[in-house]
């Protein structure tokens, strides 16, 4: 993947968050694509002149400790709230990445997807 393929990492963000139950992709006002479960927001992307950023819903712990890492930084507008941004992620970080969207999905899923998401992962 190149530096700034942004097409190849919407489309790596899109497999990890439509593979999850219920989840939706919509674009936003801002034209961000936005990944949805339940009518809520669980991570959005989009690309400006500096490349591809994705943001994601993350906790207080996750976020401090992800805000230690050079290449994370908080959410504009929404970091208060615990989203976490990366900007042009590097090939080798979406082992993790896949891992922080998953995360970011079982915050904002309801509580019948969630068991059974776990259901299914403990197979």
């Amino acid at each position: 993947m190149k530096l700034h393929d942004t097409a190849g990492m919407l489309e790596n963000v899109r497999n990890i968050c439509l593979a999850l139950p219920e989840a939706v992709e919509h674009i936003d006002g801002f034209g961000h694509n936005t990944f949805k479960i339940n009518g809520k927001s669980f991570v959005i992307s989009g690309e400006s002149g500096n490349g591809f950023r994705l943001s994601f819903k993350s906790d207080r712990e996750t976020q401090e400790f992800l805000l230690q890492k050079e290449s994370f930084f908080k959410t504009p507008y929404i970091g208060r709230h615990g989203w976490v941004s990366i900007q042009n992620p590097d090939r080798e970080g979406w082992g993790e990445l896949t891992i922080l969207i998953q995360e970011a999905y079982l915050r904002a899923a309801p509580k019948r997807l969630v068991k059974k998401y776990e259901e299914f992962h403990k197979k």
